[in-house]
């Protein structure tokens, strides 16, 4: 790698072993890669503060300095953590406080984790806790290098906002914070930002589910790769995009797309593709539509419902109050648990503004910082649940080994306050 003579001061230890370390990291990062140099980043989005059992035991050989230096940084040296170089922030992470006897996470990883949050708070480390920073104060502008890990994250970051992030990974995120450094590759380049394939889209999708299951649809298509797309769209809001992308990242891999006349690097069709040709399209028509329903519903056996999961991504304040107003006045069925997953920030938004008083008289809950597939955990018993996320219906049966049903918020209200899943695509 071409490093400038601030790099190779950085590496050769001018300001302290962390950041030599964490520049030896980047360079041996940037090598694997074949990437020929660094660029400035001034935006990290990373996880520093969540616990694991591996941390626990590094946290009590030698304190958050040793778990940052062998986890962020892949350093085994005995070193001190400095404050960071540049703006940080600590995404979604283990469930907290608000958790406490409801869901099944040990109180000893909470406090592990407010332990945490102290450290690293003090270096300058801005805990959002929550997949989506966007939502709560973390908006890089268009063209801004970052460094983001999350994939619902980052291709929120790259399509919508039209910053430049890869999704990258704990180290590199705990390397960048330090640096103000990531390898130019890939998202970084140009060149890497047009579009690859064109989805005509030949039904209205003008709803959170509908954006949803065509996210689906198109993330299995295209994998890693950029699709365009045209079609029966209506205009979306944040919550529709932030569910499109968390489903395409999910079925796929997809860290950036582009909607003609809606996201920043795509004014028209020939724009989203640069240079390229137009490429001939793939239809998403009702049959497909019916067929990417039926897939994500494919998990679910029993109609009897457990447990209810809204907000994945974290739920917007208006995501909130949609489902204040479907529980007003209805009471949950006393076998079924309803979770909101939300950011802090936003949570005291939704205590401000009535609605968490609405969603906990009928009987739900309002969590926040973590997920039950960031934190591995649901409600104890649980065998069956419904989600409106696409994202939480592909991977929470995997992870937990429970039922999924997929559906609108409404039929998710529906079956908390029945037991039952009663869903079905209109």
């Amino acid at each position: 790698m071409k490093l400038t003579d601030d790099e190779k001061a950085m590496r050769d230890g001018a300001e302290g072993p962390a950041v030599a370390a964490a520049m030896d990291l980047l360079v041996r990062y940037g090598e694997a890669l074949d990437c020929e140099r660094l660029c400035d980043t001034r935006n990290v989005a990373g996880t520093m503060t969540q616990p694991s059992p591996a941390k626990t035991r590094l946290v009590k050989e030698g304190g958050w300095h040793k778990a940052f230096a062998v986890i962020n940084l892949d350093c085994d040296e005995d070193i001190e953590i400095p404050d960071m170089r540049v703006p940080t922030c600590q995404l979604q992470h283990g469930f907290s406080g608000d958790a406490e006897g409801v869901v099944p996470y040990s109180k000893e990883l909470i406090e592990l984790q407010d332990d945490a949050e102290a450290f690293y708070g003090r270096r300058g480390v801005s805990i959002l806790a929550t997949c989506t920073p966007y939502q709560v104060g973390n908006l890089p502008v268009r063209g801004e290098h970052c460094a983001w890990m999350e994939s619902s994250a980052v291709v929120y970051c790259n399509a919508i906002l039209g910053a430049r992030t890869n999704c990258e990974g704990t180290a590199s995120t705990g390397a960048a914070s330090l640096t103000g450094k990531i390898p130019c590759w890939g998202n970084h380049l140009p060149e890497n930002r047009y579009g690859t394939h064109l989805v005509d889209v030949g039904v209205p999708v003008d709803d959170f589910l509908e954006w949803g299951m065509l996210g689906y649809f198109v993330g299995d298509l295209v994998q890693e790769d950029r699709p365009v797309i045209t079609g029966e769209i209506g205009q979306p809001e944040l919550v529709d995009l932030k569910h499109f992308g968390a489903a395409a990242a999910s079925s796929g891999g997809v860290e950036h797309y582009h909607i003609p006349g809606i996201t920043p690097e795509a004014p028209s069709l020939e724009a989203a593709f640069g240079p390229q040709p137009v490429p001939e399209s793939v239809h998403y028509g009702p049959a497909q539509r019916l067929a990417i329903y039926e897939d994500l519903n494919s998990q679910g056996s029993s109609t009897d419902v457990d447990f209810v999961l809204l907000g994945c991504p974290h739920a917007s304040i208006e995501q909130i109050w949609r489902a204040a107003k479907a529980l007003d006045g209805r009471t949950l069925n006393s076998g079924t648990q309803l979770w909101i997953v939300v950011p802090r920030a936003l949570k005291a938004v939704a205590d401000r503004s009535g609605y968490t008083e609405t969603i906990e008289r009928a009987g739900g809950r309002l969590l926040t910082d973590s997920c039950p597939a960031m934190s591995r955990a649901a409600p104890t018993g649980t065998k069956v649940f419904a989600t409106d996320s696409a994202k939480q219906a592909h991977y929470l049966p995997a992870i937990l080994g429970i039922d999924a049903w997929f559906g609108s918020l409404e039929d998710c209200v529906n079956a908390a306050v029945t037991g039952r899943w009663t869903g079905g695509l209109r």
